[in-house]
């Protein structure tokens, strides 16, 4: 998969995709990032790319220019994704999709933020990572690439993690998880995850996803339809594991 960066900070993109399981996946040309820089399609002597708006106001607005050059001039795949406030938000759902493709391209937005004629005749679609604002689309970038390689072939070490984990084909939060040692500080690792049984420890782990569902995104419940006659009773079976809920905004 090729995934093209349009932005005027392409070492903060191209850092964050040299580590971990990202490096990884570009290392073993498994993705291939490539971070364009929309300075260098400027053609005055300060390498602009912004400039006041038109009928006045706070900020500077991202030209038309340098951006239409800069990804005309790439061979950059489609679809061309603005990242901004305003878009389609991004999910689980919206990055399987992304990973179905051969390739896709974004766009950074900066400053407050770009001619509506690149929204108009360039871009095929807006997207956000959530609601709040930030100096620039780069942070988002980087959670849609890393959220997209990591669903493709090859790049996940254990083939079931994608299914397994939050957001995953069940439609459910993750089960909590433990590891050694088995007690700290007077907390148990609980029983039914030691005592050999997988067959019953499947049934918890459903039972938790289930439980933490319901307490932190009841929504994602309603997504799918509700809870089946077998899962209440799993709900019945194993209560809750304790999460903490002390903080109030």
């Amino acid at each position: 998969m090729r995934i093209d960066v349009f932005t005027l900070f392409p070492q903060l993109v191209d850092n964050f995709c040299s580590e971990s399981l990202l490096g990884r996946a570009r290392n073993e040309k498994l993705v291939d990032v490539r971070s364009h820089d929309l300075r260098e399609h400027t053609t005055d002597v300060h390498h602009s790319v912004d400039d006041a708006p038109f009928g006045g106001g706070a900020g500077m607005v991202l030209r038309a220019e340098p951006v239409f050059e800069s990804f005309e001039k790439s061979g950059a795949p489609r679809p061309l994704l603005l990242l901004s406030p305003g878009g389609k938000p991004f999910d689980q759902a919206f990055a399987n999709k992304l990973a179905s493709l051969d390739g896709f391209s974004l766009l950074c937005g900066r400053y407050e933020g770009v001619d509506h004629r690149i929204r108009e005749h360039l871009v095929d679609e807006e997207v956000s990572v959530g609601d709040v604002v930030l100096a620039g689309g780069e942070v988002g970038a980087c959670l849609i690439i890393e959220a997209v390689t990591r669903l493709l072939p090859g790049v996940m070490g254990n083939a079931m993690s994608p299914i397994t984990e939050s957001f995953g084909a069940s439609g459910l939060l993750e089960e909590p998880h433990y590891t050694r040692p088995a007690e700290f500080r007077g907390w148990q690792v609980p029983e039914v995850l030691r005592n050999g049984n997988h067959a019953q420890i499947e049934r918890w782990r459903r039972a938790q996803a289930l439980h933490r569902t319901l307490a932190k995104r009841p929504d994602l419940v309603e997504l799918r339809g509700g809870i089946t006659k077998d899962e209440q009773r799993l709900l019945e079976e194993f209560p809750p594991s304790p999460y903490p809920s002390n903080f109030t905004i």
